[in-house]
């Protein structure tokens, strides 16, 4: 009983059981009349909550622990849930820091996240990450993270600017706000790791088992597996993880057989819930092990939409009672990590309270976080104070210029066919297709006609020099280019353009500002986002700035180039990601990710 830590929690029970049982003690706040969601038993009834310090005292009739120092708040017609959670999630994709990320995230009811540091990880390694979480034990809501054990995923495929393997775990691992291990995407594809690099299954499962050794989780990455491929998979994680790359109605139903908590994800650019739904309002499987997440959101939707709240109203529009849909973000992904003071709303635990004006609109009123109301009416009402990450986090960009050749495709032929990787919209997953393209004077054409385009990834940290290069179709670009350092999972710079040449001068501006995302038309850039942060994210905007400015960005695509799809950065940044199915572009080149080789652009 010498920890000061568990001496403090057991005299705030104290006061707890005083506040109950003393007629001296009252609660510090009374929410009363409201239709309290139990999500421990799927109902929901009219009861008052009573709050003591940060911690429910009391769900029932609290009448005889109001005194005259208590407040006591009418909610009335108004449903109180448990404060939400985002069980898997990047701050990086949305380009904010925490604390801005929470500016935006907060009033929409979400009171707990689990993010992912890969990012940060591929490119600056323990350094990022840690600032990370030195920043996660700032803000007021609950923030923590699960790392990655392994960059790059695919060693033989792509280049990191660090290199994480099972050395880094017992630091990381016992650094405080991380709780775990993140997507184990280093065995996505388990047949070829398996039979090519299975020295990385054996690291891995070192990393795994000291987690599991710790009681702390170790997320899964699995799309697309099923039978003793997804059974490899599973073991590899310690025998019980998650997975938030399952896309299919059948996928779904295979994974919850075998134990899979499911994160259906619903993001920005990736949205997967109202698939994976389906096996429980067709096939009436149990929830309990469905889980919501956003995986990666830019701060336009967050801003503009909400988070989880927004994320439960979509699954509730696919059929699901609403009290299940908020179950699978509260009381699910909180078993699923061991949270034992949240997800739920009882005697003793954190009063992180949700009140919600409407259960079909998911409207969020108010917000309160470990008893304290921290928004209302859909505005943060304490204070956040800016944060500035340290300058060690600010130079991930180790490379000069390029040259407009270093982006060429060559070849002698007039008429060549190339392969085409194919964007599909709201999927990390791509296509592929073999299109019959123009050369001229020794070096392939984009044909902007056909909507095939250019695309290229460049090694951003001085480590090898290379640069992939291939085509892609979907953009609809019709003239120009644009490049962005934010490129999962290794975060090299990748650029899309109409030609060569704008490409060449989106890239470099990249490079000139130490990472962002910059625009080209007409051989002058058009429009630009710093990002410094390990060319990730920005501390130089807040919140609301950094969404005007990639609303910005977005109308310009639209607008000057002829973008045709929505989040087209995020879009981009996804086709990097190779070990997400089916074509990809690295600074390796061009990935078959089913069969993980380096394929030619060019058909002999």
């Amino acid at each position: 009983m010498t920890n000061t830590g568990v001496i403090k929690e057991a005299i705030e029970y104290r006061r707890l059981i005083d506040s109950l049982l003393s007629s001296s003690e009252h609660a510090d706040i009374v929410l009363s009349g409201g239709n309290v969601i139990n999500v421990l038993t799927r109902e929901v009834y009219v009861a008052d909550i009573a709050i003591k310090g940060k911690h429910i005292l009391l769900v029932g009739n609290a009448k005889d622990l109001i005194g005259e120092n208590t407040t006591v708040i009418d909610v009335q017609g108004k449903y109180l849930s448990p404060g939400f959670i985002d069980s898997h999630m990047h701050f990086e994709s949305s380009m904010l820091t925490i604390t801005e990320f929470s500016r935006l995230s907060i009033p929409s009811g979400t009171t707990t996240l689990v993010a992912d540091p890969h990012e940060i990880g591929n490119t600056l390694g323990q350094i990022g990450m840690k600032a990370m979480a030195d920043e996660a034990a700032l803000v007021p809501n609950h923030v923590y993270l699960v790392v990655p054990s392994l960059t790059p995923d695919c060693p033989e495929l792509e280049t990191a600017g660090y290199d994480i393997d099972s050395k880094d775990m017992e630091e990381l691992l016992n650094y405080p706000n991380i709780i775990g291990i993140g997507e184990l995407q280093g065995f996505s594809n388990v047949e070829h790791v398996y039979k090519k690099t299975p020295e990385i299954i054996t690291d891995l499962l070192a990393s795994s088992m000291y987690a599991k050794s710790k009681n702390q989780t170790v997320d899964g990455n699995a799309p697309e597996l099923f039978g003793k491929e997804l059974a490899a998979h599973i073991i590899a994680t310690g025998g019980n993880c998650s997975c938030h790359e399952t896309t299919t109605k059948e996928e779904c139903m295979e994974k919850l057989r075998q134990g899979v908590y499911v994160f259906m994800r619903e993001g920005s650019t990736q949205r997967n819930m109202s698939e994976c739904i389906r096996a429980i309002t067709e096939e009436g499987m149990d929830s309990r092990r469905c889980i919501l997440a956003t995986d990666d959101i830019v701060a336009e939707d967050l801003e503009k939409k909400g988070h989880m709240n927004e994320i439960v109203e979509r699954t509730i529009r696919e059929g699901v009672d609403p009290i299940e849909a908020i179950q699978m973000v509260t009381i699910n992904p909180a078993t699923y990590f061991g949270f034992k003071d949240i997800g739920v709303l009882a005697p003793g635990k954190l009063a992180d309270i949700a009140i919600i004006e409407d259960i079909t609109t998911m409207k969020v009123e108010a917000v309160f976080i470990e008893g304290k109301l921290v928004a209302s009416q859909g505005k943060l009402i304490i204070n956040l104070p800016k944060y500035t990450y340290p300058s060690k986090v600010k130079n991930s960009i180790k490379i000069g210029k390029i040259e407009e050749e270093e982006l060429e495709i060559k070849n002698e032929a007039t008429e060549v066919v190339a392969r085409c990787i194919g964007l599909i919209p709201y999927q990390n997953l791509s296509g592929s297709s073999e299109e019959t393209l123009k050369a001229k004077s020794g070096v392939v054409q984009a044909d902007v006609k056909k909507d095939v385009l250019h695309i290229a990834c460049v090694e951003r940290y001085g480590r090898t020099g290379k640069v992939g290069k291939a085509f892609v179709k979907g953009f609809g670009l019709t003239s120009g280019a644009f490049a962005e350092s934010v490129a999962h999972d290794t975060h090299n710079i990748i650029v899309v353009g109409t030609n060569l040449s704008d490409m060449k001068i989106a890239v470099n501006r990249v490079i000139e500002m130490g990472g962002g995302i910059a625009m080209a038309n007409n051989s002058k850039i058009i429009e630009e986002l710093r990002l410094l942060i390990g060319g990730l994210m920005t501390d130089e905007l807040t919140a609301h700035e950094v969404s005007g400015k990639y609303a910005k960005l977005e109308e310009v695509a639209k607008k000057e180039l002829g973008c045709k799809v929505h989040a087209p950065f995020m879009h981009l940044s996804f086709l990097a990601l190779s070990t997400s199915p089916k074509w990809k572009i690295t600074d390796k080149g061009l990935i078959d990710v089913n069969n993980f080789e380096i394929l030619d652009p060019i058909i002999d």
